[in-house]
């Protein structure tokens, strides 16, 4: 028997960090917005015949081998892929993984590895998990590798897809699909990546906990990420792409209020020139300080804005909005 799984990536369009509990319990009407994208992640479980637990990555060339899963080694090269194994008891098996993502591009790439891995893993073992069982799964295995809080929000992408709303609130974690005709999203969306890796734990676990501890320009800075996130979900949902364009920029400005590391001359400059050429707002993806920034342009401004980023050095990414989320075939 052999599984294939699949899991998108995602753009963060407004509201990130807020998704990290309880950060979003701190502001009422909390929400992030964010696009699936087609750049995915996939991982492969094929059956063996002598009970061991083989693990691979296409993209780093590591791999881990034991006798089955409790001699998975959860400290080695592969931690994520060997804790999910072991939660899943995986034996007598090949799991091989790979990402369509640049390394460190801020996207999610790890978030949506972990949701196919998990998918692939779940049906493997035949265990029928409704997909917000699978993604706190998902979630809690990737804080325990990272050794810090993971957000809420990149595992709705990668399992849901689409263009939608993630509501934090008392009462949990909702997903609302947003009324955004893909196609108009995508046409106005420039992504690249800036040739430069980034941590986004590291940022984050550092904003969070200055606002934890009351720092007073951080939590106005997200009261701000909030309200952004508000008018921006109103304009998308009215098609009103100047205004969209006008709250991306907005959240930009505010997000690099957060910490001095989460842009870089490198990024300015690139988002400057993307502006130079037509865009109407701009944002580096995920935490910052590298990896992938997006552009919002009108249509036929969208050709002279990657130019401009590759003039600065950046590598335009192709994509499309993708309306599936995670997917999984037997064999």
């Amino acid at each position: 028997m052999r599984i294939e799984s699949s899991a998108p990536t995602r753009i963060d369009l407004a509201g990130g960090t807020l998704d990290i509990w309880p950060l979003y319990l701190f502001h009422d009407n909390a929400q992030t917005l964010n696009a699936a994208i087609s750049i995915r992640a996939h991982c492969a479980i094929q059956a063996r015949d002598d009970g061991r637990v083989r693990l691979r990555s296409d993209d780093t060339g590591a791999e881990m081998d034991a006798d089955g899963w409790q001699g998975l080694d959860p400290s080695g090269p592969l931690p994520l892929i060997a804790r999910l194994a072991r939660y899943f008891q995986m034996s007598g098996v090949d799991i091989v993984t790979r990402s369509e993502s640049p390394f460190g591009a801020g996207i999610a790439g790890s978030s949506a590895l972990n949701v196919a891995v998990a998918g692939a893993m779940a049906t493997w073992t035949g265990r029928d998990l409704a997909p917000e069982a699978l993604l706190a799964i998902a979630m809690n295995v990737e804080a325990q590798v990272i050794n810090v809080p993971t957000g809420a929000q990149d595992y709705r992408p990668a399992c849901y897809g689409g263009v939608s709303a993630v509501e934090l609130s008392v009462d949990g974690v909702t997903r609302v699909p947003l009324g955004v005709t893909p196609a108009d999203l995508q046409s106005r969306l420039v992504l690249a990546y800036t040739n430069a890796s980034r941590n986004s734990g590291i940022n984050n676990w550092d904003v969070m906990k200055r606002h934890i501890d009351g720092d007073a320009g951080v939590v106005a800075s997200f009261a701000r990420i909030r309200d952004i996130a508000v008018a921006m979900r109103t304009a998308l949902e009215r098609h009103d792409w100047a205004e969209v364009g006008r709250q991306l920029r907005a959240e930009w400005d505010n997000r690099k209020r957060l910490a001095p590391g989460v842009t870089t001359p490198a990024i300015d400059r690139m988002l400057a020139a993307a502006a130079t050429a037509g865009a109407t707002g701009g944002k580096v993806c995920g935490a910052g300080g590298g990896g992938c920034l997006f552009c919002l342009a009108e249509p036929d401004d969208t050709q002279a804005v990657r130019e401009a980023l590759a003039g600065e050095g950046a590598e335009i990414l192709d994509f499309r909005i993708e309306t599936d989320g995670l997917r999984i075939t037997r064999s």
